[in-house]
């Protein structure tokens, strides 16, 4: 059976930073420790005036495609996962292919083209819409570019601003593919949640605790959904376990959660069992109340074991590396992560081929989405290619008074004049809007 799964990645950063604990927590009068500890994150990532989630999508998808020689006639497909889009009819799909068409001698008229939304998990939706297509033999030998690309704003003094960012991440779905090869296997949680929503507004409403239970519940159920056809998950069957990641702080409890379930009656519980215990059993107790508590005691041990700390180092640290440099990239965040953990082992130097990692995809609304991937022989040359560092490297930081000033420019009910802080080179802007209110867009070289 033919692999079919991602065969190259590109990323595009907002070109704007802001210091969280230099910037933003004096500012807040809040200590800095709150960010860089608490919500695990060192900084956040802005679109200058003249970028948006075209142009950042865009320009991800022609650095793609110039990297691998591709032309529009090799793409059959191109969807876009948002949930920042600004017109409720025409995708951004339209407006991307437009961008590239500006830069090739062919048109993408013969792409089907789609924008894609359910909260962050749209991203991994429109993976498998390009798996699906594949496999149903309807794509002619040609590959699916899915871009995920968003802004996440808040509004000022909502308790998810620290959480902000903006950010693509490009990604070539083939037939044999140089990077990962994606699971025929799935585990899904669903349910009808209002834990993080917009309604016709830009900023959303967010129940922040109960996102978390969501986030947690949600999870579980994918990866219980997950084993029901690909069979009981051991901590040691995954390298690197990725997970949708809107600050690294809501991973650190999905990933205590996880451990704890894939450990039950396995050969970790026994070793742990003199030092803290087995699990606590729902049956071995009279009420529920009681048993909800000799969980948290045991998880609260489970935490501080050497057996966990060592598999948090080894599968869920490296995953979180850019992400606390950029933020929140909703449909983008858990993409991010996957490159932030094979990033983690090119440097390392570590030999990945033939191995699997486990995916936890995340929207709130809510849907879960356990997947495996396979690492593919071409992983190495395709992680060097990127050039995730210099980009960060090259943000302009902001002070406080200027993140605000890009905050209006970005708010969609304030019209507001702000210079560019950067100078586009070898990309396309935004430029104004048409005669219809179209966005209008073109290539700065």
């Amino acid at each position: 059976m033919t692999a079919v799964g991602i065969d190259a990645v590109e990323i595009w950063t907002g070109k704007l930073v802001l210091d969280l604990p230099g910037t933003f927590a004096p500012v807040k009068g809040e200590e800095p420790e709150k960010y860089t500890k608490g919500i695990g994150l060192e900084a956040s990532s802005f679109p200058d005036v003249y970028e948006d989630i075209v142009t950042m999508g865009a320009n991800a998808a022609k650095r793609l495609m110039e990297r691998r020689g591709l032309t529009p006639d090799d793409i059959g497909r191109i969807d876009v996962a948002t949930e920042s889009s600004f017109d409720n009819s025409k995708p951004v799909s339209t407006y991307i292919a437009g961008c590239l068409e500006q830069l090739y001698e062919e048109d993408f008229h013969h792409a089907n083209k789609g924008e894609r939304k359910f909260a962050c998990i749209a991203g991994t939706q429109s993976l498998d819409d390009a798996y699906n297509w594949i496999k149903a033999g309807r794509n002619r030998g040609r590959s699916a570019l899915v871009i995920a690309t968003d802004t996440a704003l808040y509004e000022r003094g909502d308790p998810g601003e620290a959480t902000q960012g903006a950010g693509a991440v490009a990604m070539l779905i083939s037939e044999d593919p140089d990077l990962v090869e994606l699971s025929t296997e799935q585990g899904y949680g669903s349910a009808d949640e209002t834990d993080f929503l917009k309604p016709n507004q830009q900023f959303p409403s967010v129940d922040g605790k109960r996102s978390v239970q969501v986030y947690l519940a949600r999870m579980r159920e994918a990866l219980e959904d997950y084993e029901s056809v690909a069979g009981d998950t051991h901590p040691d069957d995954f390298e690197y376990i990725p997970f949708h990641t809107p600050f690294p702080g809501m991973v650190r409890k999905a990933a205590l959660l996880g451990y704890r379930h894939m450990t039950r009656d396995t050969d970790v519980e026994a070793a742990m069992a003199d030092e803290i215990g087995r699990q606590p059993r729902e049956a071995d107790f009279g009420s529920w109340d009681e048993f909800e508590a000799a969980i948290r005691d045991y998880m609260d041990a489970l935490k501080k074991t050497e057996s966990y700390r060592d598999w948090y180092a080894r599968a869920i640290e490296p995953t979180l590396a850019i992400s606390e440099q950029v933020g929140n990239w909703y449909t983008g965040s858990v993409h991010i992560a996957r490159i932030s953990a094979l990033k983690n082992a090119a440097e390392a130097g570590r030999s990945l081929s033939g191995d699997r990692m486990l995916v936890g995809s995340y929207g709130s609304g809510a849907q879960a989405e356990i997947h495996a991937e396979t690492v593919q022989d071409g992983w190495l040359d395709e992680i060097d290619a990127l050039n995730i560092d210099a980009q960060l490297d090259r943000r302009y930081d902001l002070s406080y008074d200027e993140y605000e000033q890009v905050h209006d420019a970005h708010n969609h009910e304030k019209e507001t004049e702000v210079e560019e802080f950067t100078a586009p080179e070898d990309e396309f802007v935004f430029t104004g809007w048409g005669r219809m209110n179209e966005r209008k867009y073109e290539y700065v070289e």
